[in-house]
């Protein structure tokens, strides 16, 4: 039989033990049995002998070539109708020998665009990976490799004062292994890490570590390594400390601007190229001449080659640019927690752990994530470096004497100047009412609709026989079977619309001769056997749907008029005779109310007075008497004229006062 190229199917029985290289194999070719065919281990053998013998026939051509581009080489001769491969037969000998020489004449033809094209998709897919992904693995790897030391430290079951020093010294270089911040060597960081670490956690405190479980263990020793970690970062903003530690911020700040501006620069002379190469094609679509003199040089295929080169020159850029914004951010934060902690302790000869603790962890974690950026845009540099051989091959392939001989007298038009010459050019719905149209007005998240083909215009591709043009998504996206297309002009959509089926099997058909398309214009829906590795994880994804309708709501009045609603009204003559009986029935009764002794002081009572006035009095008149007061006394005592005492009566006036109150 002939294998189809599918993603590897889960748990297969003799996937365990590989190399990294052999599940990327897998990845690129799966088996599908079904009835009437071999066995899947017996099919995955089949596969294996012929990528086996592929590679020693290059080998002796002096070609090295990896088994997954063997492996994606071996899918695009099955997939090529040219070939004569039957998917639901049996391969017989022959067959295999055939295939063997249709894969060994497509790698040995180094001149050819495509394989360059498929070499540049299978280092990519083989080496980049997600943001996201990427730092996970990081930090899976890192803790895989502290998992000796980490092992030491939970295990041990130290008893003496050698073995409990012994300890105390792993566990300082596990700290500066899992922060990175020095070597455990350097006499001068040890000693900075040790005077860091008792002050949180003296060597006396050693025994109650280990009566810990291993699970707690291994919490409290990354809990004190970013604790140690941020006070060496906060002593090396104060100038105090901080040996073996790099200035992160300043050198991201100074690189990825560098890296930035190299790869920007390296996008345009992509996308210059590619619009050069657009614009030969175009002239030589008029003129059977010079399509005939550019055929040797497979300048569709080229266009192939430096529209993939631009794809993979934007990925890496967004995720660089994405990088650039952490950073940024995560500097702010990082200087406003070292001023908040020097505000905490300054002055200060103790502060409660509960303040700084928690600050400690978050300049560590901080810290953490710089040196993740450091890491991601390293990574992302060295892909960026071994993709520029891939886009210097173009000079090998269409040279630039040739490019400017064809170019003399054309217009090289960006795809932002093609797409402004239709700005204006709208696709009228009321000329479809079949089908559905989304335009940027009426569409919510119109710019992150899943476009098929990549943006290219569906219709074009089909009709010029692959001829890669950007659409214009302000002419009107077209959603046919929950996908969306956009197209190149207005007349190119109108033709697509009246029948997409047929435009659509012409694109897949195209993609089966040139194995390259399905990645560079994301056929995989399309080709379900075939997923790129680093795409596999996100096979069940959903993108974004798009909003095309939306929730809208009016008020009005609904009683304008006052209401004539009669709320005593009642229909029920049962209920009527009702209330009736119970009017009648209250006639005769009588309300009754007693007070009793234990009650009555629970009444309310009120009384009022008038608050006492103070008043005063002023007389009309003031008045006094003077009343004569007798007094007698002796006269004569001290002798004189009379030799007889004698008494004398006087008489002075006392007076008095006394005021009438009127």
């Amino acid at each position: 039989m002939v294998t189809r190229c599918l993603q590897r199917a889960p748990d297969c029985p003799n996937s365990r033990g590989r190399t990294p290289e052999e599940k990327r194999t897998d990845t690129a070719l799966a088996v599908d049995s079904g009835p009437a065919r071999m066995p899947p281990t017996q099919a995955e053998s089949v596969i294996r002998s012929i990528i086996r013998e592929v590679g020693q026939e290059c080998a002796v051509h002096g070609e090295i070539v990896s088994e997954t581009l063997i492996a994606f080489m071996v899918k695009a001769v099955v997939l090529d109708p040219s070939n004569g491969f039957n998917m639901d037969r049996t391969l017989m000998k022959s067959d295999v020998q055939n295939l063997v020489k249709l894969c060994m004449a497509r790698l040995l033809d180094t001149k050819n665009p495509s394989l360059d094209t498929i070499k540049m998709q299978v280092y990519f897919d083989m080496n980049y990976t997600n943001r996201v992904e990427f730092l996970e693995e990081h930090h899976r790897v890192l803790d895989l490799r502290l998992g000796s030391v980490t092992r030491e430290i939970t295990d041990n079951r130290a008893c003496t004062k050698e073995e409990l020093e012994s300890l105390y010294r792993k566990i300082i270089s596990y700290m500066l292994l899992r922060s990175g911040l020095g070597s455990p060597t350097d006499i001068k960081t040890v000693r900075e890490v040790t005077a860091a670490l008792q002050s949180v956690f003296p060597q006396a405190e050693l025994g109650t570590f280990l009566t810990l479980c291993k699970k707690d263990k291994e919490r409290q020793l990354k809990e004190l390594t970013m604790i140690v970690t941020g006070i060496r970062l906060f002593n090396r903003d104060c100038g105090k400390g901080g040996e073996g530690i790099d200035d992160l911020p300043g050198v991201l700040h100074e690189a990825i601007p560098a890296t930035l501006q190299h790869i920007d620069d390296q996008l345009e002379k992509t996308q210059h190229q590619a619009y050069c190469y657009t614009a030969v094609l175009e002239k030589a679509a008029d003129n059977p001449l010079m399509k005939a003199e550019l055929q040797p040089y497979m300048l569709k295929e080229a266009l192939y080659n430096i529209r993939q080169c631009e794809v993979f020159l934007q990925i890496i850029l967004s995720d660089i640019i994405t990088g650039a914004q952490e950073v940024e951010m995560m500097t702010k934060q990082l200087g406003a927690h070292l001023e908040q902690l020097k505000m905490t302790v300054k002055s200060k000869t103790a502060v409660p752990t509960s303040q700084v603790f928690p600050i400690f962890i978050a300049l560590s974690t901080l810290w953490t994530s710089l040196q993740d950026e450091t890491v991601a845009v390293g990574v992302l540099s060295n892909l960026f470096t071994h993709l520029q051989p891939f886009l210097d091959a173009h000079e090998l392939f269409f040279p630039e004497r040739v490019m400017q001989q064809h170019l003399n007298g054309v217009t090289v038009k960006t795809d932002m100047d093609r797409m402004k010459e239709h700005m204006e050019d709208r696709v009228n719905v009321a000329d479809f009412r079949k089908l559905e149209w989304l335009f940027p007005e009426t569409t919510a998240n119109f710019d992150k609709l899943l476009i098929q083909y990549r943006g290219f215009c569906a219709y074009t591709f089909a009709a010029a026989d692959g001829f890669l043009l950007a659409g214009n998504p302000a002419i009107g996206i077209l959603k046919y079977k929950e996908k969306y297309y956009t197209f190149s002009s207005k007349d190119a959509a109108y033709s697509f619309a009246e029948n997409p089926e047929h435009y659509i099997d012409i694109v897949r058909e195209k993609a089966k001769k040139h194995i390259e398309l399905i990645q560079l214009l994301e056929l995989h829906q399309q080709f379900e056997t075939v997923i790129p590795y680093s795409q596999i994880r996100e096979a069940d994804k959903h993108y974004i749907k798009p909003i095309t309708k939306s929730e809208s709501s009016t008020q009005t009045d609904t009683h304008i008029l006052p209401p004539t609603i009669v709320r005593t009204y009642e229909w029920n003559e049962w209920e009527l005779r009702r209330k009736a009986i119970k009017l009648a029935n209250l006639r005769q009764k009588v309300t009754h109310s007693v007070q009793t002794n234990l009650t009555h002081w629970r009444r309310e009572n009120c009384s009022q007075v008038y608050p006492p006035k103070n008043t005063s009095t002023q007389s009309m008149k003031e008045d006094s008497t003077g009343v004569p007061r007798p007094q007698i006394y002796l006269a004569g005592l001290r002798g004189g004229k009379s030799k007889i005492a004698d008494e004398v009566k006087t008489m002075s006036l006392y007076y008095s006062s006394y005021t009438a109150w009127q």
